[in-house]
């Protein structure tokens, strides 16, 4: 019998996997983030084999074609072979496109896709801007970006930045605007129309841009926006008027206003309210009717801030008919008919206040005696800058009476008559910056030489820029930190005395310099650097201690530093 004719022996069973494949059933590559390329049968490949072939090959080819979905049963199951694998090609392109969006190629690395977000959430607008010209992967990192955004600042020259960002910064809730171009309708619709959660708003002009916001555009603004709770805008000279309404607003900042002809402010919610006019005298704003319309409209204000050179004594006795019993701050500046006698309407319609600015009044010592017995134990910020009918015994009747005092502000208001000093005055800030007041109200006489003694506990701001009728001075106070001499022209250099041992911050801008060096000397502590450091003996006796000059000691290391950290421990500021 030829070997042709015997039957062949079938091959033996496959060994049964503990594990599944890792390479692809048909190309044999890694399936890893793989995609295969040949045809399975049903598209055209390898026909299957016919019914009439042996049962091992049949198991043979199918085995090869399969995914091996059981790893207990080695018997060819009836399944689609060209079904599974695409299944799997899904899986692998879905966990790729994961892969690609957690991480990023950055200098031949992968860089998670959360480290790119941090450091643009560090950059500025602009460079979050510019990212987004990159790549995809930058572009959409930059948009996670504006996504979680919460406060934004911008110094924009045109309305089509602040419209390209703000829909982008869906959860936007602050937005300060520093404005270098027109403020214009076109850019409050967008304010409007974007930012739904809004809460707050800051506008600043620049001192080329225009702000030609309209009243009615204002009140639309404020009206759509039901989140907004604090709205503060600058340039506001062409309003016309005021008519805002608003359940959820709490802080309202106006400035640069000019000529109102209706103010109507309806807020309920609304505990903070500033309003600063143009310093012009054809200003027809009636105050008397805004004062008075905001008891009923702003019952629960606390802090009231108006300037404007048309304050007088019947635009502050409209407090007591508002009945604005809640304030604890108020500041009505640069109002020169305002005199003792508004001062006593402020002393009746409010109780309790914590600070009081009447700076650029015409109130005199008496007015200030008011304050003292008014707010002995509440108030503790009293500002009296550019009042001329003010004297040193009221300043320091105010300082004697008011144990809670800790800033006082008397610039300009000790000022001598002389015809040598500059025409123009100043209007000058506790932290020592000076700027320009056009107008002020017409000046007492002063004595030439006034001497002036503080002696206070708890006073920590002290502000006598000005005061150029100051011939001798003496402060006494533990807890002072700054010091403010501006312009002080006639203090006397041996006339000055400070004790004041936590002083961190002396302005002395415009002194002369024997008086600069007085106070370096005091303040410095420079005398010390020169005291001798001489060794001590007790006399036989016992009675007391004599220092050894015939045997001089060198001063320790230990010492020098002690005198070097105290001399660092205040800042004497030479310029405005």
């Amino acid at each position: 019998m030829s070997s042709s004719s015997l039957p062949t022996k079938p091959p033996p069973p496959p060994r049964p996997k503990t594990r599944g494949s890792y390479n692809c059933g048909r190309c044999g590559q890694p399936k890893k983030g793989h995609v295969c390329n040949l045809p399975s049968p049903a598209d055209g490949g390898p026909a299957s084999p016919s019914p009439s072939s042996s049962s091992g090959a049949a198991a043979a080819a199918d085995s090869r074609l399969r995914r091996a979905l059981s790893f207990d049963d080695t018997t060819p199951t009836p399944s689609s072979p060209e079904k599974k694998p695409r299944a799997h090609d899904e899986e692998d392109g879905d966990d790729a496109m994961d892969e690609d969006e957690e991480a990023m190629e950055l200098g031949g690395r992968a860089v998670p896709t959360e480290v790119i977000v941090e450091v643009l959430r560090r950059l500025g607008p602009r460079g979050v801007l510019e990212a987004t010209a990159v790549s995809r992967g930058w572009r959409d990192c930059a948009a996670r970006v504006w996504r979680a955004a919460e406060e934004l600042r911008l110094r924009p020259a045109g309305g089509g930045l602040v419209a390209a960002l703000l829909p982008r910064c869906t959860a936007l809730s602050r937005l300060v605007l520093h404005m270098e171009s027109d403020v214009d309708a076109t850019m409050l619709s967008c304010l409007a129309f974007s930012c739904s959660s809004l809460e707050t708003l800051e506008i600043t002009m620049a001192d080329k841009a225009v702000n030609s916001m309209t009243g009615e555009e204002l009140s639309r603004l404020v009206s759509e926006k039901h989140s907004l709770s604090s709205l503060k805008v600058g340039g506001c000279s062409n309003l016309g008027f005021i008519n805002i309404s608003s359940s959820s607003l709490e802080v309202l900042w106006l400035s640069d206003l000019c000529s109102l002809s209706k103010s109507v402010i309806n807020c309920p919610n609304m505990s903070e309210l500033s309003l600063c006019f143009t310093q012009q005298s054809n200003d027809c704003t009636d105050l008397v009717s805004l004062v008075d319309g905001l008891g009923h409209s702003c019952p629960n204000l606390r802090n009231l801030h108006i300037s404007s050179v048309q304050l007088s004594n019947e635009a502050v006795s409209a407090l007591e008919n508002a009945n604005l019993r809640g304030l604890c701050m108020l500041s009505l500046i640069l109002g020169s008919k305002v005199t003792d006698a508004a001062v006593a309407s402020i002393v009746r319609s409010c109780a309790s206040l914590d600070m009081l600015d009447l700076s650029g009044s015409s109130i005199s010592d008496n007015g200030v005696g008011m304050i003292c017995k008014a707010y002995p134990h509440t108030l503790s910020r009293l500002l009296l800058a550019l009042c001329p009918n003010i004297t040193t015994s009221g300043i320091q009747a105010a300082t004697a009476q008011l144990p809670l005092l800790q800033l006082m502000d008397c610039g300009m208001s000790l000022r001598s008559n002389l015809q040598n000093e500059k025409q123009g005055a100043y209007f000058g800030e506790i932290n020592g910056r000076i700027r320009l007041c056009p107008k002020l109200p017409t000046l007492k006489k002063q004595p030439m030489r006034q001497k002036l003694i503080i002696k206070h506990e708890n006073l920590k701001k002290l502000s006598l820029w000005g005061c150029s009728a100051i011939d001798a001075l003496y402060v006494k106070c533990p807890e002072l930190n700054d010091l403010n001499l501006n312009s002080c022209t006639n203090l006397h250099p041996e006339r000055l005395l400070l004790q004041c041992p936590n002083l961190k911050n002396v302005h002395v801008f415009g002194c002369q310099e024997m008086l600069i060096g007085a106070i370096r000397n005091q303040v410095l502590n420079e005398f010390a650097a020169a005291e001798p450091h001489l060794p001590c003996k007790r006399l036989a006796d016992g009675s007391k201690r004599v220092q050894l000059s015939e045997f001089p000691e060198k001063q320790s290391p230990e010492d020098k530093r002690v005198i070097g950290l105290m001399r660092a421990g205040c800042t004497i500021h030479l310029y405005s």
